[in-house]
């Protein structure tokens, strides 16, 4: 071969039928995947992102509602896929981005360790001024421990909602966090917090994310789609607040709790659900094995919370 000027692997590449042309590779996209979802699969998980009852929720709420009710088709991200697909799904949300100073960092482990709180106004008809809706969180669970809606801003009435916060759950949180507002930062709330044994933390000006609990449920609160731009008076702003809180609390399947609702999480009920979940995988993965590298395990919710987790160290740049 040398001899000649014929290459060896030009020689055993032209003994291939066809002159040794190798075929043009496949797409991924054009490529046969024997574990994809066949097309009853496809039809099922539309069917359930367009009933009725499921019309004004996102596609993860339908998709936790679902699983609890005992069927599992696909993972949560397949159910995204076919909804993107189909055009059933979006995003409403604003995302903004603040100048970092003297960051608080706060850590939950547990319920009813890290509270926060905040005040957000409320229109009614009757009246130009809007209500004032006061309302504590707790961080590791998202249950609103606390909340009341009065005519106005007063730092009494504050006082009054963590001292009742308190006694309904009847244990002390280790920190209270709130923004920089009148009635966060007064002597009379500080009095009462002191007495308590609570440490008072506050969010830095002017950055909203500082308090992120409050802000999305007050966001969660708003969005949904039932809430009257403005309430005919107090008592339809009462009433109304009152019914979404209770189903917020336990029917709201939240992202952050990977899909548990708030009142299970605080109350330690999500377990048995979790167990639920958990057998109806393992059958899924019995009956379609091909479709995981390993069995695929329930998330539960985060063990641990935080407001402004620290950045971890970056060790390349020590010395």
């Amino acid at each position: 071969m040398t001899v000649l000027g014929y290459p060896r692997s030009s020689w055993y590449r032209h003994q291939r039928p066809g002159g040794g042309r190798v075929a043009d590779p496949i797409g991924q996209a054009d490529r046969i995947q024997p574990q994809a979802l066949d097309a009853a699969e496809t039809a099922q998980i539309i069917a359930w992102l367009s009933e009725e009852r499921f019309a004004d929720l996102s596609v993860q709420q339908v998709f936790y509602r679902v699983f609890d009710e005992g069927h599992y088709v696909a993972s949560q991200r397949t159910w995204y896929r076919v909804a993107a697909d189909e055009q059933l799904s979006g995003d409403r949300r604003r995302q903004s981005k603040h100048p970092p100073k003297t960051i608080p960092e706060l850590v939950a482990h547990g319920p009813n360790q890290v509270w926060s709180w905040d005040i957000s106004r409320v229109k009614i008809a009757v009246q130009k001024t809007p209500l004032h809706l006061y309302l504590i969180e707790d961080v590791f669970s998202r249950k609103c421990v606390g909340w009341r809606l009065e005519h106005r801003e007063k730092d009494e009435l504050a006082r009054d909602l963590i001292a009742d916060a308190v006694s309904a759950e009847g244990t002390t949180p280790h920190t209270l966090h709130a923004d920089g507002g009148a009635s966060m930062t007064s002597d009379i709330v500080a009095e009462l917090l002191a007495g308590l044994g609570i440490t008072r933390s506050r969010s830095r000006p002017h950055v909203s994310n500082d308090n992120p609990f409050s802000e999305s449920l007050f966001k969660t609160l708003k969005y949904d789609l039932t809430y009257p731009v403005v309430f005919d008076d107090y008592e339809h702003a009462r009433a109304w607040i009152e019914a979404f809180i209770l189903r917020y609390h336990t029917e709201h399947r939240h992202s952050g709790l990977h899909g548990y609702t708030p009142a299970s999480v605080h109350d330690g009920t999500w377990t048995a659900i979790a167990a639920q979940r958990q057998d109806l995988l393992d059958q899924h993965h019995q009956n379609r094995p091909g479709r995981y590298r390993t069995p695929p395990p329930v998330p539960t919710p985060p063990g641990t919370v935080w407001i402004n987790k620290p950045k971890e160290p970056d060790l390349s740049q020590a010395a």
